[in-house]
């Protein structure tokens, strides 16, 4: 199963090229047969739009079968996906997950999910690279510390 992390939707209601970049990833990792659902993950963001249901219908529009992809509308943080996933993945029967975020993300969601007892996890991140990723990499070491001790 993939799961794929939401981040910001557009005031438009689209994806934001952050997140276009984690679909269009997961799109292609999905027809070269890697997994057979894909969970995307998100909330309702302060721009009023689901992330969750934003990435479905991307994902759909670009010829993902909607009954292969699964909202988890409840994901407001990579910690909470990794709960909601851990429950969804023992309703599925499903035994490994396939983390799709940012690079500098990907130790930190690792460690939530390996929190939930999830053995088999895996990423692979977005191709894209951007001039903020810089603040996220230094945010990503005091929130990995607040992960690794919560």
């Amino acid at each position: 199963m993939a799961v794929v992390l939401g981040n910001k939707v557009e005031d438009n209601g689209q994806p934001s090229e952050r997140l276009k970049a984690r679909l269009d990833r997961t799109i292609e990792l999905y027809n070269q047969g890697y997994f057979t659902f894909i969970l995307v993950s998100g909330g309702l963001g302060k721009e009023g739009f689901d992330e969750a249901r934003v990435m479905k219908f991307y994902l759909a529009d670009q010829g993902i079968p909607e009954d292969v992809i699964i909202e988890d509308n409840n994901g407001y943080n990579s910690y909470m996906t990794a709960q909601n996933t851990s429950t969804i993945m023992d309703a599925l029967k499903a035994d490994s997950a396939m983390i799709i975020t940012q690079y500098f993300h990907i130790s930190r969601t690792k460690l939530a999910f390996s929190k939930m007892d999830m053995k088999e996890v895996y990423s692979s991140h977005a191709k894209i690279f951007e001039w903020r990723d810089i603040y996220s990499i230094l945010r990503e070491f005091p929130a990995y510390y607040k992960y690794l001790f919560k």
